[in-house]
């Protein structure tokens, strides 16, 4: 980049900030302030930024951060339940509203059929960028309406290699590659599929172990992202879509105990370079060509997104969506996508179309993906999209319906989680320990790894729908600031925490804690009134010392929390009771 990178950072980072909060404050999404934000400094707007395409090309890693932490969320086996969705309902989507875009550009357009196929097919394709983190936001992405759509996205990010063979088949360049036979690029996919699953079952698992027991998050973050980046670039050296194979990565590791803790780790990362991703989009409309023929871009836009919502609102119905849920499947799929630019790009060096074609068509597909938001309004309008269809319990991870979450699974957090299970309450449990997640997982106990005091693995561990949380760790880690932070994040939850000793009983005072247990308090008493009655005291002489002792002990520690002293109130004795 030719542009000063601390000034160009500033000038995104503010623009993103002040159109964000803009486009948030009436209810029109953050997407589409970042696309407003990247038009007004763009080379359309401001011009104060000139590198919108290498822009693009660093903030894709945004797309592919996303579709593995999708991954992590979809365990084979739920995947394997997916399978009539992915294959059946995303196939009729891709080739029926592509081979429809196609028929509607030779009918309203003077376009020869190689180039009004080049065109359809590409636009056929919806973001996967802007649909899953809205869906991830509503909380509806298990839901049966999420798993459709999803399954839809999927399906499109499988059919960019037949779709780029196509455009490479029609080519009118003599020098363009030959396209690969199909059946190599299918026996190089599940290659690089099986390489994949072995190297996170053999490597990447027992690497994740062993960072674990050292307790090092910046390594987990690397682990994270290496994962994602040797994925993505296995299948991007094959020409299968980068997002793909870090799709796969994250399916892999769906199971795993690791996985809350790498999606609390990645997710910033996601966050960020999809909001450049969409800066980028931005910028690289081309407000000329669009005011040069404005009713053909936006009559385009309206087309596409007429047809493919016709298109989707049909197959979905077909595949037993009820019919209002098949109307928002339809809007919120209808724009177009952004791996429409790269097919547009391969079409343009095959000459099917000129380079202003590609220019205006890309216009095209910004408009659908900015008229995306007011669709989802119009949706909310017919309905709560989280009433469409209840979610199925098959499709509820314990992270998403638990009542309790209990942090630290050793001898002490063993005991509260038995108990609430024999009541029948969810339970979803976390650990920092490895060897301990490996103890608990050998007796059928799911375990996952974190650091149960952090607010974004709380979260993403469901702490926004549970009522209790326990800390059940070894050691005094906990501290006010900790509990300050989990009541403000998660007003409803009652937290209630086991205590290492006086000390840090001190410390945690005043702390907004439902209840709280010295570790060996209760232990020590109940081993006593066992010694007492060995001398042959009755019931209520054990008892009324008990007590005296407990009477004691209160009268102790408040002086000792008044004066923050271990030492104040030590010099009054215990009353005797004879």
């Amino acid at each position: 980049m030719d542009q000063n990178i601390f000034l160009l950072g500033t000038i995104l980072l503010a623009a993103s900030l002040v159109f964000v909060l803009l486009f948030r404050r009436y209810g029109l999404g953050a997407v589409l302030g970042y696309i407003v934000a990247g038009i007004a400094v763009g080379p359309s707007g401001l011009q104060l930024v000139s590198d919108a395409h290498v822009i693009m090309r660093f903030s894709e890693i945004g797309i592919v951060l996303l579709l593995f932490l999708v991954g992590l969320d979809l365990a084979p086996r739920r995947l394997w339940r997916l399978k009539r969705e992915i294959l059946g309902l995303g196939l009729a989507q891709v080739a029926l509203a592509g081979l429809a875009l196609a028929a509607g550009l030779l009918l309203f357009t003077s376009f020869t059929p190689a180039a009004a196929l080049a065109l359809g097919l590409p636009l056929a394709l919806s973001s996967t960028a802007q649909v899953l983190p809205m869906l991830q936001s509503e909380g509806r992405l298990n839901s049966p309406l999420g798993e459709r759509a999803f399954s839809i996205l999927l399906f499109q990010d499988l059919s960019i290699v037949p779709l780029l063979t196509i455009v490479a088949a029609l080519s009118r360049a003599p020098s363009l590659d030959v396209p690969a036979n199909p059946f190599i690029v299918v026996g190089q996919s599940l290659l690089a599929i099986i390489v994949l699953v072995a190297a996170g079952r053999f490597l990447l698992v027992p690497a994740l172990r062993l960072i674990g027991h050292y307790a090092e998050r910046e390594l987990f973050i690397v682990a994270g992202l290496l994962a994602v980046c040797a994925s993505a670039g296995l299948t991007s050296a094959i020409g299968l879509s980068p997002a793909l194979g870090a799709f796969i990565a994250g399916v892999m590791l769906a199971d795993s105990p690791f996985r809350h803790e790498l999606e609390a780790d990645i997710n910033p990362f996601r966050s960020i370079l999809l909001g450049l991703f969409f800066l980028s989009v931005g910028m690289l409309l081309d407000i000329h060509a669009v005011l040069e023929r404005p009713f053909f871009v936006l009559g385009m836009a309206a087309m596409v997104i007429c047809i493919k919502a016709a298109v989707l609102f049909g197959i979905a119905r077909l595949f037993g969506a009820p019919q209002r849920g098949a109307i928002i499947l339809a809007l919120l799929l209808s724009q177009g996508g952004e791996f429409a630019f790269v097919i547009f790009g391969a079409a343009q060096m095959a000459l099917l179309i000129a380079p202003e074609t590609v220019s205006i068509f890309n216009a095209v597909v910004t408009v659908s993906m900015v008229a995306t938001p007011f669709l989802m309004l119009l949706a909310k309008k017919m309905g709560d999209i989280a009433t469409v269809e209840p979610t199925p319990a098959i499709g509820k991870f314990p992270t998403k319906s638990a009542e309790i979450i209990v942090v630290g699974h050793g001898r002490f957090g063993q005991t509260i989680a038995q108990i609430a299970a024999a009541a029948g309450f969810k339970i979803i449990l976390i650990d920092l320990d490895p060897a301990q997640i490996e103890m608990s997982g050998s007796f059928g106990h799911k375990v996952f790894y974190g650091d149960g005091t952090r607010i974004d693995l709380l979260r993403s561990a469901g702490a926004e729908q549970a009522r209790l949380l326990f800390f059940c760790q070894n050691g005094d880690g906990l501290d006010q600031s900790q509990i300050a932070q989990i009541a403000t994040s998660f007003p409803h939850l009652s937290v209630f925490a086991r205590v290492y000793d006086r000390v840090q009983l001190m410390q945690l005072a005043g702390a907004q804690l439902a209840g709280t247990e010295r570790e060996v308090m209760e232990s020590a008493i109940a081993l006593a009134r066992k010694g007492l009655f060995n001398l042959d005291m009755t019931a209520s002489e054990v008892d009324e010392i008990v007590q005296a002792f407990r009477r004691h002990d209160r009268k102790r520690l408040s002086a000792q929390i008044t004066a923050q002293d271990v030492y104040a109130g030590d010099g009054a004795d215990i009353e005797v009771i004879k």
